[in-house]
């Protein structure tokens, strides 16, 4: 692999499946070049963690309700023992609502996704063909160098 990559047919791939399966060197590095190309081409880059997503469906595109850690302390009202509970806007919706007007898109990274059933995998394969200025990278496994499939053939094998 050349010690200075262009990233362009990632940028292809990715506009082209709109969901990549990505196997990163565990020592890390290499995707934040990707991520630096990906976001000089036009696009907006947030990047996730799998851990704690909870429901993908409704984190990223529904607004849902969470509930903070109560540290031992119980509320005394009416609400819940465990604490009230607060409702977040969705993650992806509310970012491409906030779009700027010359931006190709939203590139969702997520970091750990290994831990994503195949049930999870699938939506999020199939979330950039309902939201198509959405393109997603997920870290599936560990390689020795940078490499990707489409997210379909990644969950097919």
């Amino acid at each position: 692999m050349p010690l200075i990559t262009t990233g362009g047919q990632l940028i292809k791939d990715l506009e082209k499946f709109g969901a990549i399966a990505a196997y990163v060197p565990l020592e890390g590095g290499f995707e934040g070049r990707y991520r630096r190309r990906i976001r000089a081409s036009g696009y907006i880059s947030l990047s996730i963690t799998a851990r704690g997503l909870g429901d993908v469906a409704m984190y990223l595109t529904g607004v849902h309700g969470i509930r903070p850690p109560h540290l031992g302390k119980k509320s005394s009202g009416s609400g819940a023992a465990v604490g009230e509970t607060y409702f977040i806007p969705p993650i992806v919706s509310t970012q491409l609502d906030n779009l700027p007007p010359k931006s190709k898109g939203l590139l969702l990274w997520i970091i750990e996704g290994h831990i994503l059933s195949n049930q999870e995998l699938e939506y999020l394969a199939n979330l950039p063909t309902i939201e198509p200025r959405l393109k997603i990278v997920i870290e599936v496994g560990g390689e020795r160098y940078f490499r990707w499939a489409p997210l379909k053939d990644a969950i097919a094998a």
